[in-house]
């Protein structure tokens, strides 16, 4: 148990993986939690790709790389999804490397309740969707067998929980999300994942958005600030990071600056002194 518990699986982003001694703990699920264009999502896209890297090379970086990785998306084509990742960085390799993520296409569920016309998200047949539709049941219990079939180790992205949130709202299902994330943060430990959940900032209510704070062991906050001379720039901090943030409050390395590159992709730079 002590080596788990010291052991760091690296986010992929050099710039921050030396300040957090290598990387998240195993079992660690984090909030990426942003405003828009402030840069979760690069984080995420930098994250992957990177880790792919360490996983195809695991010798050569002797680190504790995943064991594979599953992106989950509810509205998103997959399609859509690796083109963004792919046009996000100009580096050797980049697109040979993106294919080993693993896709898991959830739309047929999320738009199922909707007004949106099957056809406008599902290619199958009417008879293919509702034999799909009675397999899953429904959205939480389709996750359920995905986290249970994922290899223990593995890296996994839910893209995104904002579209979860609000559509739990509508259909007044917000305790079954909310109990399926504690049930995931607890899950997540005994198959030592490193969980991503995307949320966007300002959209659901602010009660809201501190419960699945709450739930999370990692927040990471995304935003804007003004810098000098009027010019604004993305800011990172670490809200919340239990078993770490001790660790970083001591050295007070709270709040970032971030850069965006198409070389390196998310950068923590000029580390921002908390005082």
């Amino acid at each position: 148990m002590q080596e788990i518990q010291t052991q760091r699986v690296p986010t992929g982003i050099s710039s921050l993986d030396p300040i957090l001694d290598g990387g998240i703990p195993p079992g660690t699920m984090t909030l990426l939690f942003g405003e828009m264009g402030a840069g979760h999502y690069e984080f995420v896209y930098s994250s992957t790709v990177n880790s792919l890297s360490c996983m195809v090379k695991p010798g050569e970086t002797g680190k504790v790389c995943p064991t594979g990785i599953v992106y989950v998306t509810f509205t998103r084509l997959e399609a859509d999804v690796r083109h963004e990742i792919a046009q996000s960085f100009h580096g050797d390799g980049v697109t040979e490397e993106i294919p080993a993520i693993r896709f898991e296409d959830l739309s047929y569920l999320y738009f199922d309740r909707s007004i949106v016309p099957d056809t406008w998200y599902s290619k199958s047949d009417t008879l293919a969707r509702l034999q799909k539709r009675s397999e899953h049941a429904n959205i939480f219990l389709r996750l359920t067998q995905i986290f249970d079939a994922v290899e223990p180790g593995s890296m996994v992205v839910l893209d995104s929980i904002t579209e979860l949130a609000t559509q739990s709202i509508m259909q007044n299902l917000w305790n079954d999300l909310a109990g399926f994330l504690r049930g995931l943060q607890r899950f997540a430990k005994t198959k030592n994942l490193i969980v991503y959940l995307l949320l966007s900032k300002g959209i659901i209510e602010p009660a809201r958005e501190i419960e699945l704070e709450d739930i999370a062991d990692a927040v990471f906050l995304f935003r804007w600030e003004e810098s000098t001379g009027s010019r604004r720039q993305r800011i990172m901090y670490f809200e919340k990071f239990r078993g770490v943030m001790p660790h970083l409050e001591e050295h007070d390395l709270v709040k970032f600056a971030v850069r965006i590159s198409t070389t390196g992709g998310f950068e923590v730079s000029n580390i921002r002194m908390v005082i």
